[in-house]
């Protein structure tokens, strides 16, 4: 069973994980009154690219601190050394990828926002300097997620919360219709934290000025980093491809609908960064690795779990655009995010059934497979959405990121099955999940607008019945448990 002290620090990574990333929620009512859509596009393609500058300077220490953290934590002088010495890397790293941007990031977005005032300096430098600062907080909070810290954990992403939400809001009224006020609140947030970690970090571990890879593997982030540049291409690219085809307005557009649904991605996340410290320990004690009942209710549990929140969101979050924007008024342009919204909240179906087919190969360290299934998925993407952002604009978009998820969950399965012995409930896993995505699809599709209401509440009754069909013997034998005593 799945102990009360598992739920509660669960618990605690999933909301305090949340909160940086929540103020794109929180923040969502303030974009509506003080940006067009056209500005919360160019906000969103600087954003995407900050995520970018975020994966090359993190390198892939967020992950590689999971793995060696519990490797070396027996020689405790080798775990100093690695801890500090990570972070002195990123910093130096940071600051050269800083100024090759300062030099070649024009030409970047010169390229992909043709004909569109968004300029390098100082959007860029500063989405640049955002990147960088995340990173650092990235990884400090995976440090103390594999180190079992809670309660730091979440002081420091209250902290980091509270900051971005308050300095950007002063930004956007400060300077209304323009990006230096949500670019620069991150900024000045993003700085602070970072000095924190900085003396936080260097005070317990002190500063070694040597590689991190001395009792560890280079090639492990090697892979894995390019692994995480495939991930942003499959996540983020497609904000420039539409840049390039379509307004502005019409990406924000797109990535207004996206972050309506950024509660989904944070609660799947939180949950994520609090079980795979759990799955690589029961993975690394097998003999013979592969799936076991205790790794599997992880993963049901956490499925389960989305396909609520999935229909939860598409039965509240139509209404609550709508009231938001008849409360502050006069940007109505952003309704026209509320019809993708079910179609995008289903994708993250495949997005959880994906991190139970990816998390045996960051364990065995097969990231040279990992890497050459992320290359031909991410290849396959840009490829689709050039094709069908031309034909169906945003709706192509979305269609693209259906074939693709399928195309990466089969690849995953198949390329490992070698290696690691997968045995599992096929309806928890993929029958009752797969079957609620094509119910919403097929019915989105064909049912008229004004009956959407009464359509979405059908969704939550038949989510919750496929769940007690699916766990009706673990609800049976609660229920005798209980009668018993």
């Amino acid at each position: 069973m799945i102990s009360k002290k598992f739920i509660k620090s669960s618990l605690t990574y999933t909301l305090a994980g949340a909160l940086p990333m929540a103020s794109a929620i929180i923040l969502l009512p303030f974009y509506i009154v003080y940006l067009p859509p056209e500005s919360y596009g160019a906000l969103s393609m600087c954003l995407a690219f900050s995520i970018f500058v975020q994966i090359v300077v993190t390198y892939s220490f967020d992950t590689s601190l999971y793995l060696h953290y519990h490797e070396l934590k027996g020689r405790p002088e080798a775990l100093r050394s690695f801890i500090s010495a990570s972070f002195v890397f990123m910093l130096g790293w940071g600051l050269l990828v800083s100024l090759f941007l300062c030099i070649g990031g024009q030409l970047i977005f010169s390229y992909f926002i043709p004909k569109k005032t968004l300029s390098f300096f100082p959007y860029g430098l500063i989405s640049v300097g955002v990147g960088m600062f995340q990173a650092i907080i990235k990884v400090h909070g995976n440090l103390l997620q594999t180190r079992e810290k809670p309660e730091p954990f979440l002081w420091s992403n209250v902290g980091y919360f509270i900051l971005i939400a308050a300095t950007t809001i002063i930004g956007l009224k400060v300077f209304p219709n323009s990006l230096i006020g949500p670019l620069g609140g991150r900024l000045v947030a993003g700085l602070v934290v970072s000095i924190w970690v900085y003396s936080r970090v260097f005070g317990e571990f002190g500063i070694h000025l040597k590689t991190p890879w001395e009792n560890t593997s280079a090639r492990f982030n090697a892979f894995t980093f390019m692994y995480q540049l495939q991930q942003w291409a499959i996540n983020y690219f497609d904000r420039f491809l539409l840049g390039i085809f379509l307004p502005l307005a019409q990406v924000g557009i797109y990535d207004f609908a996206v972050k309506c649904l950024a509660g989904i991605d944070l609660l799947l996340n939180g949950l994520n960064a609090t079980i795979t410290p759990k799955v690589i320990q029961l993975i690394n004690k097998q003999e013979v690795k592969g799936t076991s009942p205790e790794l599997n209710r992880y993963y049901y549990g956490q499925l389960s779990v989305m396909m609520v929140l999935i229909v939860v969101c598409i039965l509240l979050l139509p209404i609550a655009i709508v009231l938001l924007i008849t409360f502050f008024g006069k940007k109505s342009a952003y309704a026209q995010a509320i019809p993708y919204l079910p179609y995008l909240a289903v994708l993250y179906i495949f997005k959880s059934m994906r991190l139970y087919f990816v998390i045996p190969y960051n364990v065995l360290k097969k990231m040279d497979r990992l890497t050459l299934i992320s290359i031909g998925v991410s290849l396959t993407k840009i490829v689709l959405l050039v094709v069908m952002i031309k034909r169906w604009e945003i709706s192509g978009v979305i269609g693209a990121a259906f074939i693709v998820a399928v195309l990466e969950i089969f690849l995953l399965r198949m390329l490992l099955a070698k290696d690691y012995q997968y045995s599992y409930n096929g309806f928890k896993l993929i029958g009752a999940p797969l079957l609620l995505m094509s119910v919403i699809i097929v019915f989105e599709s064909v049912v008229l607008q004004q009956y959407a209401l009464y359509v979405h509440i059908f969704y939550n009754v038949l989510c919750f019945g496929l769940l007690y069909y699916a766990y009706r013997n673990e609800l049976m034998l609660l229920k005798s448990t209980k009668f018993i005593k």
